[in-house]
């Protein structure tokens, strides 16, 4: 018979045996914890976007312009609210009854004969002090020539003889124009003539900035704003450009008005060169600023807000490589930087930025260089990312710190599990 002490060595060896056995093993083995992170909330953009400049006074709007006639509203000022238009409602009489008889893309188009009425017009119009071009009973004008008399001189007159010719009569003209308005999405703008004269011609700048897209989306249209005085295409009348000014230089006024309900009215388009470090081309952006006071405060700020628009247009970086976002650490010790893997730039147009959105993946080891998560900055045209990289590695901890720490390997073992 085996005496007690003889019974606990054998006891204690088997233990012994048993830990060596399965507690080795499941430490040396089993998963590890995984690696804690801490985000950097205070991570930001590299630099911020510079704002684009409008002025308080009035009402003012800002749209960059693509190809197709689609405008994107970049930034806005004063009232929001629909205010009178003046003169920019001829802009809407042209693009509706081009849309009803555009212009052909060879000659002049059909003719316009010019009766009683269209000289009536003429008549009351200049004893008003209203603009207008000069017409005589009898004459034929061609559809480009009353285009042109229309955009170039402002000419209230002609915008009469435009619509009578095309829709009937007025009334008939701003019913089409009302319902062709609601077709292209302007809730705001409404029109009550083909003049602009009356203050019932209402919009907001915003969507007369869109306007101005579809003006110069046209290429019939665009092609008698490129015309000079000096130079007008053959066989077509002699038309003043008095909505141009020349002071504005790079600026293109497409409309330029003053009524006592509306003030100045004013929309624009101008060319921004291609911002150095772009891909891209250069860009056309539409402008209206309406209920200006006077030329001292309108000049000023259109050249203002031209200036600010090819500062805002210039890419900012927005996520730069090698940027910060948050840290790694190991329950054994190591740490790692999470950096940006790519910079990623933007245009932001004077919109800000939002903050950095960082997302990282779960993991316990990973080699130096290894994308383990993602940062996402919102701006105002979609959203950027960058995947985020490890600087250094975080490596396993060797067979001591787990024969050493049984208490995270259970619990990492557990989770595991789960």
């Amino acid at each position: 018979m085996m005496s007690p002490g003889r019974i606990t060595g054998i006891a204690v060896g088997a233990v012994a045996i048993l830990g060596i056995g399965v507690y080795g093993p499941a430490m040396l083995l089993g998963p590890l914890p995984a690696a804690t992170v801490r985000i950097e909330t205070t991570a930001t953009v590299a630099a911020e976007a510079p704002p684009i400049v409008l002025p308080a006074t009035g009402a003012s709007a800002m749209a960059v312009l693509e190809d197709d006639g689609a405008a994107e509203t970049v930034a806005e000022a004063g009232d929001p609210a629909p205010v009178p238009i003046g003169g920019a409602a001829k802009l809407v009489t042209l693009l509706v009854t081009l849309d009803s008889l555009p212009l052909p893309a060879e000659g002049a188009g059909p003719a316009v004969p010019i009766g009683p009425a269209d000289y009536s017009d003429y008549v009351r119009y200049s004893a008003e002090g209203s603009r207008t071009v000069q017409v005589s009973p009898g004459e034929q004008w061609t559809e480009r020539d009353v285009v042109r008399a229309v955009l170039l001189a402002s000419s209230n007159n002609h915008a009469d003889t435009l619509v009578r010719w095309a829709f009937g009569g007025v009334d008939a003209y701003v019913d089409a124009a009302n319902t062709w308005l609601a077709e292209q999405g302007f809730s705001a703008t409404r029109v009550a003539d083909a003049t602009g004269l009356s203050d019932d011609n209402v919009g907001t700048a915003a969507e007369l900035a869109r306007v101005a897209a579809l003006v110069v989306a046209d290429p019939g249209l665009s092609a008698i704003l490129a015309e000079s005085d000096a130079n007008p295409p053959l066989g077509s009348r002699s038309i003043p450009d008095v909505v141009a000014r020349p002071e504005d230089g790079a600026v293109r006024a497409l409309t330029r008005s003053f009524t006592d309900g509306a003030g100045l009215s004013f929309v624009y388009t101008a060319e921004l060169p291609a911002a150095e470090g772009s891909s891209d081309g250069p860009r056309t952006i539409a402008g209206a600023m309406l209920l200006m006071p006077d030329y001292e405060t309108l000049d000023p700020a259109v050249a203002a807000a031209v200036e600010s628009a090819a500062s805002a247009s210039t890419p900012v970086a927005v996520i730069v490589e090698g940027t910060r976002y948050g840290m790694v650490e190991s329950a054994w010790g190591d740490d790692a930087a999470l950096v940006a893997s790519v910079t990623r730039t933007d245009a932001a147009w004077g919109s800000a930025f939002g903050e950095a959105s960082v997302t990282v993946d779960e993991f316990s080891t990973a080699a130096a260089g290894r994308e383990v998560g993602r940062v996402v900055v919102s701006t105002s045209t979609g959203e950027l990312a960058s995947p985020l990289r490890l600087d250094r590695a975080i490596r396993d901890p060797g067979p001591i710190w787990r024969l050493t720490h049984p208490a995270p390997l259970i619990e990492a073992y557990l989770a595991n599990g789960d």
